[in-house]
């Protein structure tokens, strides 16, 4: 049986098979910005999903916040560990980033127990405290980038963008349309898709491109 076996082969074949599949089934498309072509290929990698050339959406200018957050040492918090683990850590480090979880840390444990919400808004609310340029990578948990969205209107957290894709039925079209309604930068999803693979392919996908 002959297949591709070297990594770096299979990925470049994918990305060859994804152009084809837009040339001959979306010949009318047209991408915006090279680096969203790249972000927006990077998901349909990762999901063998089309959708992604029409539901993934970016406010104005979010990839030069993006950028200069992570030229500036930004640190990234994320919803889940899953998230997490799929981030070029090895990227992030040259640059000088921290990366942080707090869903699973015992004070984000002890807010939501306090306050009766779930740790991802705790988690939230943990990294609101703490200084410096800040990105948000949400790729699961609508009720933390609700929070999110409340702490900013009150004036109790800033964020240099946010990438809000979490997946689901409950309250994830909803909370990814209010960030999109907001004045926030944001790279979001539209509808109920989304997930941990997305959100971390869309920050590889600006990290391997800078």
């Amino acid at each position: 049986m002959s297949y591709i076996k070297e990594p770096t082969n299979i990925e470049e074949k994918s990305f060859e098979i994804i152009q084809s599949i837009i040339e001959q089934e979306y010949p009318e498309y047209r991408f915006t910005d090279p680096l969203h072509e790249k972000i927006i290929k990077r998901a349909i990698h990762t999901s063998a999903d089309f959708d992604w050339l029409d539901i993934l959406k970016f406010s104005e200018g979010v990839t030069d916040h993006i950028i200069q957050a992570l030229n500036n040492g930004a640190t990234l918090y994320t919803d889940t560990n899953m998230v997490l683990s799929g981030m070029n850590k090895t990227r992030l480090d040259k640059l000088g980033c921290q990366y942080k979880c707090y869903v699973a840390d015992s004070i984000t444990r002890d807010i939501a127990q306090e306050k009766g919400i779930t740790r991802s808004m705790a988690a939230v609310e943990q990294a609101a405290t703490e200084s410096g340029d800040k990105i948000f990578i949400f790729g699961n948990a609508p009720t933390a980038l609700f929070r999110l969205l409340e702490l900013y209107q009150e004036g109790k957290l800033q964020t240099c963008a946010v990438v809000g894709v979490p997946v689901g039925f409950v309250g994830a079209q909803e909370s990814k349309d209010a960030l999109m309604q907001s004045d926030l930068p944001y790279i979001a999803a539209k509808g109920r898709k989304g997930g941990s693979n997305i959100a971390a392919a869309i920050m590889n996908a600006i990290l391997y491109n800078m």
